[in-house]
C-alpha cells in the first residue's frame, strides 16, 4: 500500500480538541493539523479531496443486535482487537440530549437520557455504552455536515482504524492492543508505528507530539490517510459491498 492518490487526501481521528487530520496535497508531504470542527477541514480542500474519517456515517432508525451491517462483518476480521468496534445505537438515541454540558451531573443524566432511547429503539433493547455516548456529538456533527451539504457525501468515507491496520497489515489483525484499561499501550503504538512506517509515513512525525490531539489519535488518523489513498485509487473494499444507505440517503459502510 501507498500513499500515491490522483487527487487530495485526508486521514481523520477525532480527539479531545474536535478533529485530527493528516492531509497530503498533490506533489507535497503529509501534514498534521488539528480541527475545532469538522467544516473547518473540509473548507481547507479541494473540492475532490477524498477523506476517510473515523466516525459512523449512516444511523439506523432501529439498531439490532451487533450494532449496523458494517460492524458485525469487520468484527470477524479482527479477532482480539474486534473490542474496539461499537455498536451505533439508533438516530433517535443520537440526537436524544445535544445540550452543551456543564455539570457531570448533567452529562450522567444525558446519558441517562440517550440510553433509554436507544432501548426503544433497539430490538433487543440496548443502552448506550460510556463510550458510544462520549462520541456521540462527533457523530451527530458529521452527520448534520453530511446532511446539510449533500455534494460531501461523495467525498467523506467512514472508516476504522483496526480494519484499516488490518488492511496493512496483510489482512491480519495486530496482534497487540492499542490501549489497556483506557490508557495508551507502549508496544501496541511502537507495533503500529512501525507498519505505518513500512507503508510510507514518516516516523518522525507520527511520533511528534500534536497539542489538542492523542498520540493514538494521529496513529488513527494516518491509517485512515492510507485508506483514502486506496479509495482515490478505486481500490478499496466496502464493508458490506455494496454499501447500505440510511433513511437519508447516508452511505451506510465501512471501507478498507
Amino acid at each position: 500500500m501507498s500513499l500515491a492518490s490522483p487527487v487530495a487526501i485526508a486521514g481523520v481521528d477525532g480527539c479531545p480538541a474536535g478533529w485530527v487530520a493528516l492531509v497530503l496535497l498533490p506533489g507535497s508531504e503529509p501534514t498534521v493539523r488539528v480541527y475545532a470542527v469538522f467544516s473547518d477541514l473540509i473548507d481547507t480542500l479541494p473540492a475532490d479531496a477524498v477523506i476517510a474519517v473515523d466516525m459512523p456515517i449512516g444511523l439506523p432508525a432501529l439498531a439490532t443486535h451487533g450494532g449496523r451491517g458494517p460492524e458485525t462483518i469487520i468484527r470477524r476480521f479482527l479477532g482480539q482487537r474486534q473490542s474496539s468496534v461499537f455498536s451505533i445505537p439508533s438516530r433517535a438515541a443520537v440526537y436524544a440530549a445535544t445540550r452543551s454540558f456543564t455539570t457531570v451531573e448533567a452529562w450522567y443524566e444525558d446519558h441517562r437520557l440517550a440510553s433509554r432511547v436507544a432501548r426503544e429503539t433497539s430490538d433487543p433493547p440496548r443502552g448506550v455504552s460510556i463510550q458510544s455516548f462520549a462520541l456521540l456529538p462527533k457523530i451527530r456533527e458529521l452527520d448534520m455536515l453530511l446532511r446539510e451539504r449533500p455534494k460531501l457525501r461523495d467525498n467523506v468515507f467512514e472508516s476504522h482504524p483496526e480494519l484499516a491496520f488490518w488492511r496493512l497489515n496483510g489482512e491480519r489483525a495486530m496482534s497487540l492492543p492499542k490501549k489497556v484499561k483506557g490508557k495508551v499501550n507502549p508496544p501496541g503504538m511502537t507495533e503500529r508505528r512501525h507498519l505505518l512506517a513500512r507503508h510510507g509515513l514518516d516516523p518522525v512525525m507520527l511520533q511528534t507530539p500534536v497539542a489538542g490531539a492523542g498520540a493514538d489519535d494521529v496513529l488513527d488518523a494516518a491509517a485512515m490517510l492510507l485508506i483514502a489513498a486506496r479509495i482515490a485509487r478505486d481500490e478499496a473494499t466496502p464493508f458490506p459491498d455494496p454499501p447500505l444507505r440510511d433513511e437519508h440517503g447516508l452511505r451506510v459502510a465501512i471501507y478498507a
